[in-house]
């Protein structure tokens, strides 16, 4: 019972969040100095066309009425008309969403898995040269900034080894799968064609690796330190004196507690990964919502940018949401003291 009232209540402050975002990101896309029909359409669009933008957009009525007609539209799934590309925003969601989340999906599996791993490794290995590499290695990937590792990765992979495929999601020539998911990989696999299935994951790998690069490093610190600290308790040597192997002691009672810190952090570089994502979907020509995103920004395309808006905050609360029942599963404190 207490953990049902405990995700009730994750759940509801979800809606409070999601409904104050789409009242700050409706609120920034009117108040905006300028007209907003000239601003969508620019100053050489014609007196007619600006008219037209204000009647479909509702802008001769007042702000609340504004806000209801739009946010009705939302939970509908019209977003209004994209202004770059002429089409329903919608349509270029559907479009452009899946291959984010199948880039941002796989950095979150490498960003867990190698955090751990680099983390238990340090921990187990603690000043030794183990150790010392994997700090090295956390400083570097921390200080340097995402862009400049996927450059590097750009020129490392795509001209001086030339081992594996960095740009765009398929290679010249192979047919994407036919859309089920919007995911390459699972539609190709879902689809029996294994050819394009391992050339969109290889195409994965580099952008994914260079998007939790900077996650990862910072993880992996967290864990090594977490289970250092943890590595002296009193129950830790008990469990020694009752003679419980060493690596059921590191697998099971010494990496749990260590995790949390670990896993809530997690969660903030998850989410982050699709306002991140960007710089390497642009670096690595990757068709995402991302890069749909900034250019609707600087082509001032309204309709598109408050749709990537609210469709990021989404899947941040989501995100959070999900790391908040992981954390509590590992330490029942936190659902039960959040219950009360």
């Amino acid at each position: 019972m207490n953990f049902k009232r405990y995700l009730l209540r994750r759940l509801l402050l979800a809606l409070v969040v999601l409904f104050g975002l789409s009242i700050v990101i409706f609120s920034i896309s009117r108040i905006m100095p300028g007209d907003v029909a000239t601003m969508a359409l620019g100053s050489t669009a014609t007196e007619e066309a600006k008219e037209t933008y204000r009647i479909a957009n509702h802008l001769y009525d007042s702000k609340p009425q504004q806000y209801l007609y739009w946010i009705t539209g939302v939970f509908q799934g019209d977003f209004g008309t994209s202004t770059s590309t002429n089409r329903p925003v919608i349509t270029d969601i559907s479009e452009f969403l899946p291959a984010t989340l199948e880039l941002v999906v796989m950095a979150a599996v490498i960003l867990v898995l190698l955090s751990i791993l680099l983390g238990v490794l340090a921990a187990k290995y603690r000043d030794t040269v183990v150790d010392g590499i994997v700090r090295v290695l956390s400083y570097i990937g921390v200080a340097m900034p995402s862009f400049v590792i996927a450059t590097l990765l750009v020129l490392l992979f795509g001209h001086v080894w030339q081992v594996i495929p960095v740009l765009g999601r398929l290679s010249y020539g192979l047919v994407p799968p036919e859309t089920i998911t919007g995911f390459y990989t699972i539609d190709a696999l879902l689809a029996g064609n294994f050819a394009v299935f391992w050339d969109a994951f290889l195409h994965l790998l580099v952008p994914a690796f260079a998007l939790a690069l900077g996650g990862l490093c910072q993880e992996a610190r967290i864990v090594r330190n977490s289970m250092t600290e943890n590595a002296g308790k009193d129950y830790l040597s008990a469990l020694r004196g009752y003679g419980v192997p060493e690596g059921k002691i590191l697998r099971k009672y010494q990496l749990k507690p260590s995790l949390i810190p670990a896993v809530s952090c997690m969660g903030m570089d998850i989410a982050s990964l699709m306002g991140n994502a960007f710089l390497i979907e642009t670096i690595f020509n990757w068709p995402g919502i991302s890069r749909y995103g900034l250019t609707s920004m600087l082509s001032k395309d309204l309709n598109a940018i408050a749709a990537v808006l609210l469709i990021f905050g989404a899947i941040f609360v989501f995100v959070n949401i999900v790391v908040d029942l992981i954390v509590a599963c590992l330490d029942p404190r936190i659902r039960l003291g959040g219950a009360k």
